[in-house]
C-alpha cells in the first residue's frame, strides 16, 4: 500500500518516530523472543548433555557384570557411582524391562513418583532418551541409556534422574533473560541511531516533492490563464469559476481528491481551444454550423493535450464533459443524467453562472436573481437538479464575494485553495519521488 506522507515538519517527525518506534518494538520483541528460544534451547541442551555424560559413567564393568548375572545383591559399586554423579535417583532394568535396582537420595515422594510415572522410550544401541519433568516447582532431567553385557548383547537399561538445583536454574534463567534483553536493546539502540538520518533523508525527499508539486500547480495556473487570454477573456474567469466550483463541491461533500481534480479541470476546461483557429475562436458574430462543429472539437482536443501528463489526468473529466447536458443533448458524448461525471455536472452550473454574471466585450453583466432564474429554468435539461438546488443555497454569498474581489484577492484566495486541496497525498504517483496515497 502506498504511504501518505504529511507535509508539516512536526507531523513528519511524529510519523517517522511512530513508524521507527513501532518497527523497533516489533523487531526487538521478535529478536528477544528468538533469543529467548535459542538461549532456552542451549541451556536445556547443556543440562541434558551433562546428565547424559553422568549417566554414561554407569556403563562400567561392575554394572555390566551385575546386570549380566541378573544379581542385584551387591550394590556397592552402583552406590559409589551414584554418589559421584548428580543423580537424585537411579533405576536399573533388565533387558525384559523389569526393574532390578532402584536407589534415591533423600527427596520428596512427589518427585520420586513424578519420575517413576513418566513414560519414556527404551532406546537401542548407540541411542539415548532425555526429557524434562516438572514437579513441585522443580525441574528434573530423566536420562535413559541401554546397557550391554560383555558379550555385546543387550543386558538392560539405566534410568537416571537429576535435579536442576536453584542456583543452576537461576543461572539458566539469567542467561536466557540477558540474551533476550541484549537482542532487544540492540535493535532499539540501532533505531535511535538511524532516526536522525532517516528524518533528514525524508525531509529532503518531501521537500523535493513539495517543490515539484508547486511547480506543477504554477504550470496549471499559467496554462489556464494563457488559454483565457487567447479567448479574449480575462484570467479572472478561471479564478471565479474555480472558487464557485470548489464551494459547490464542498456543499455537496465531494471527497478531497475529486475536488482537487475539479480545481485542475476548472482551470483547464477550455485548454482544447488552443487547437481552434483564431478565425473561429475570435469571431465576434454568430458561428456557422460548420464553425460550431469545429468549435465543439475543443473538448476532445483538450483531452489529447492532457492525456500524457499524469498531473492533468484528473482534469480530464471536466475538460471532456463540461459541455454535456443533463438531458443528453450536449457534446461530445451526449451523456445523460448521472452518466455525466459529477465534477462536470458541477462545473457546468458554475461556468454558465459566471458567464451570465460577468461583463464581456459583447454584453453587460447579469444580476444574481436573473442569472439564478435562468439556471433554475434549465434544471433537468441542461443542469443536474440536485446540483442546481445546492448551488442556489450558496450562490448569494459567493456572488457578493466575487464582485468585491480584485485580482490580488483572487490570486491569494487561489493560493490558499491550492494549499488546502493539493498536497503530496493527492499528487499522482508518477509525478513525485514517492508513491503517495490518495
Amino acid at each position: 500500500m502506498p504511504i501518505a506522507l504529511p507535509v508539516s515538519p512536526r507531523e513528519l517527525r511524529w510519523m517517522l518516530a511512530r513508524r521507527v518506534g513501532a518497527a523497533a518494538v516489533v523487531i526487538g520483541l521478535a529478536a528477544g523472543g528468538a533469543s529467548y528460544l535459542i538461549e532456552s534451547y542451549r541451556a536445556e541442551q547443556a543440562a541434558l548433555d551433562y546428565a547424559l555424560d553422568s549417566a554414561r559413567h554407569f556403563e562400567s564393568p561392575a554394572m555390566q557384570l551385575a546386570i549380566s548375572a541378573g544379581s542385584t545383591t551387591d550394590h556397592g559399586e552402583l552406590n559409589r557411582l551414584l554418589d559421584r554423579n548428580r543423580f537424585i535417583g537411579v533405576r536399573i532394568f533388565a533387558n525384559d524391562k523389569r526393574q532390578i535396582y532402584e536407589s534415591w537420595e533423600d527427596v520428596t515422594g512427589v518427585l520420586i513418583e513424578a519420575a517413576k510415572s513418566r513414560q519414556h522410550e527404551w532406546p537401542g544401541r548407540g541411542r539415548s532418551h532425555t526429557s524434562w519433568i516438572e514437579a513441585s516447582d522443580e525441574r528434573l532431567i530423566q536420562v535413559v541409556l541401554p546397557l550391554f553385557g560383555t558379550d555385546g548383547e543387550l543386558a538392560g537399561y539405566l534410568e537416571g534422574v537429576s535435579r536442576l538445583d536453584s542456583k543452576a536454574l537461576e543461572s539458566q534463567r539469567a542467561q536466557i533473560r540477558n540474551g533476550a534483553l541484549t537482542a532487544s536493546s540492540s535493535v532499539l539502540i540501532t533505531a535511535l541511531l538511524l532516526y536522525p538520518l532517516l528524518l533528514a533523508m525524508l525531509h529532503r525527499s518531501v521537500g523535493l516533492s513539495r517543490r515539484l508539486l508547486d511547480s506543477n500547480l504554477s504550470l496549471i495556473q499559467s496554462l489556464g490563464n494563457a488559454i483565457a487570454k487567447r479567448d479574449s477573456d480575462t484570467d479572472a474567469h478561471n479564478y471565479r469559476v474555480t472558487f464557485y466550483a470548489v464551494a459547490l463541491a464542498e456543499a455537496l461533500e465531494l471527497p478531497r481528491h475529486e475536488i482537487a481534480d475539479l480545481v485542475a479541470g476548472a482551470f483547464l476546461h477550455d485548454v482544447g481551444k488552443i487547437g481552434i483557429p483564431d478565425s473561429i475562436l475570435l469571431k465576434p458574430g454568430k458561428l456557422t454550423d460548420d464553425e460550431f462543429r469545429i468549435m465543439k472539437t475543443h473538448a476532445l482536443l483538450g483531452i489529447e493535450i492532457v492525456a500524457d501528463n499524469p498531473w492533468l489526468t484528473g482534469a480530464a473529466c471536466t475538460i471532456r464533459h463540461h459541455h454535456e447536458r443533463f438531458d443528453g443533448t450536449g457534446y461530445p458524448d451526449g451523456l445523460v443524467g448521472n452518466a455525466i461525471p459529477r465534477v462536470a455536472r458541477i462545473f457546468a452550473v458554475v461556468d454558465v453562472f459566471d458567464a451570465l454574471t460577468s461583463e464581456r466585450p459583447y454584453k453587460k453583466p447579469m444580476g444574481l436573481a436573473e442569472a439564478l432564474t435562468i439556471i433554475e429554468n434549465d434544471s433537468g435539461r441542461h443542469f443536474d437538479p440536485v446540483v442546481v438546488a445546492s448551488f442556489k443555497r450558496i450562490a448569494g454569498d459567493l456572488y457578493q464575494k466575487m464582485i468585491q474581489a480584485d485580482a490580488y484577492d483572487l490570486q491569494q484566495g487561489m493560493r490558499g485553495m491550492l494549499q488546502k486541496y493539493f498536497n503530496l497525498e493527492v499528487a499522482p504517483e508518477e509525478a513525485t519521488p514517492f508513491h503517495m496515497a490518495r
